[in-house]
């Protein structure tokens, strides 16, 4: 049975980081694209970033660049969305997703590619 369970949330101060954990059970990890959401309240959920079964990355909006990085470690069953220099605007709840197949959508992501979602974690930025 696939699970996902997202951990690591929490309420910083704008300019802090975050690392949060995506930990996969049910599925070789190894053989699939994961991605990271997020819905801020009020909002749809978007694509934040996706990491391929392979390894390469793409992060999708403009305002993560630079300061959100994922990785997978396959020994672990665990994808990480590293988030530097946060600001209020990424409040939101945070999803990590298993994709249907080994590679990211460029230049976009749909939320149908993914399968399976884990249940969210919360990150609040606010002073």
């Amino acid at each position: 049975q696939v699970h996902l369970v997202e951990s690591g949330g929490d309420l910083v101060q704008p300019g802090g980081s975050l690392r949060l954990s995506c930990l996969v059970s049910g599925f070789r990890l190894q053989d699939y694209a994961i991605g990271w959401f997020r819905q801020p309240p009020g909002k749809e959920r978007d694509a934040v970033s996706c990491i391929s079964w392979s390894g390469d990355r793409i992060s999708y909006p403009e305002s993560v660049k630079g300061r959100f990085s994922i990785s997978r470690d396959n020994a672990k069953n665990t994808v990480y969305l590293e988030m530097n220099n946060l600001n209020p605007e990424d409040t939101a709840v945070y999803y990590c997703a298993k994709s249907r197949g080994r590679l990211c959508d460029r230049p976009r992501t749909r939320k149908t590619q993914f399968d399976f979602w884990g249940q969210g974690t919360q990150v609040t930025v606010s002073s």
